[in-house]
């Protein structure tokens, strides 16, 4: 860490309970070989700032800007759709793009639309689809659905979404082998009277989050696919925050032009101090 020049601006954004650190990183600052340390040094909770992830907002060669993202264990991913709406915020609130923009991830460019404090873009089309498959957890069958929404995810319906052992049940999946060697994201959907509720577990967070947008988006159109909703889906997050997703199709898993609409919030923006990342 002593090649990392600081003090380090950042801010810090939450997308309906996600929260993350944002660095611009249009100017170098953290050498590539140190990312994914830094990453999980500044994203432990009461030791540093504390976060589910970190992106470092990069100049890109064919849109607006690129990102590069980690999750707070340090392990770097293709995709977030909640990470996607604050940075398409943070890049709006600092001139780096206009109001309607498109930037570089891994899984591909996302168009982004910033109106005040709600910011919608447009996802990965999933893929991957499976459906209907019993996986042995605990000495238990669990129904499992699955796609890639630009990063794999694992659907659970439940029938008590208050009482579900996320952390547990979702642990087991996440590192079950039917979904060896990447591993999953796991999501567990509860339909209430008022509607769909999900608690996610996260791959590279390790824990529920309360909230998830490429999660949700899964949990959509796996409930469109599979005959119980049609678009557009409301579901209400961990945190208690309604995202809406939009889609065209579903049935038999041709899914496109999924659009991921919700708030994306400054929380605070602040210096990171070498006492940031001590051990």
């Amino acid at each position: 860490m002593h090649r990392i020049s600081l003090p380090i601006p950042f801010w810090k954004m939450s997308g309906a309970g996600n929260d993350f650190i944002i660095i611009d990183h249009r100017r170098p600052l953290i050498p590539k070989d140190l990312m994914a340390e830094f990453a999980r040094r500044v994203c432990r909770r009461k030791f540093s700032v504390g976060a589910d992830g970190l992106f470092l907002i990069e100049p890109s060669e064919k849109v607006d800007f690129k990102w590069r993202f980690f999750n707070a264990d340090g392990s770097e991913a293709e995709m977030c759709g909640n990470g996607a709406r604050c940075v398409a915020r943070f890049a709006y609130m600092h001139g780096i793009a206009a109001a309607r923009m498109q930037f570089e991830t891994l899984a591909g460019v996302i168009d982004a639309t910033v109106a005040d404090t709600q910011a919608t873009i447009r996802m990965p089309s999933p893929h991957s689809f499976r459906f209907d498959r019993q996986v042995e957890v605990a000495g238990q069958l669990v129904m499992v659905h699955s796609v890639d929404t630009g990063v794999p995810h694992a659907v659970v319906f439940v029938d008590d979404i208050e009482t579900v052992d996320v952390v547990g049940l979702g642990r087991e999946l996440r590192h079950h082998p039917a979904f060896a060697p990447a591993g999953t994201n796991v999501d567990f959907i509860g339909q209430t009277a008022e509607g769909f509720r999900i608690r996610t577990y996260e791959r590279g967070v390790e824990d529920e989050t309360l909230a998830c947008g490429t999660g949700v988006v899964a949990g959509a159109v796996i409930a469109a696919a599979k005959g119980m909703v049609d678009s557009p889906v409301a579901m209400v997050t961990a945190g208690g925050i309604a995202l809406i997703v939009q889609f065209v199709g579903a049935k038999g898993g041709e899914v496109d032009h999924v659009i991921l609409k919700g708030p994306a919030h400054l929380i605070y923006k602040g210096e990171l101090t070498p006492e940031s990342l001590l051990d």
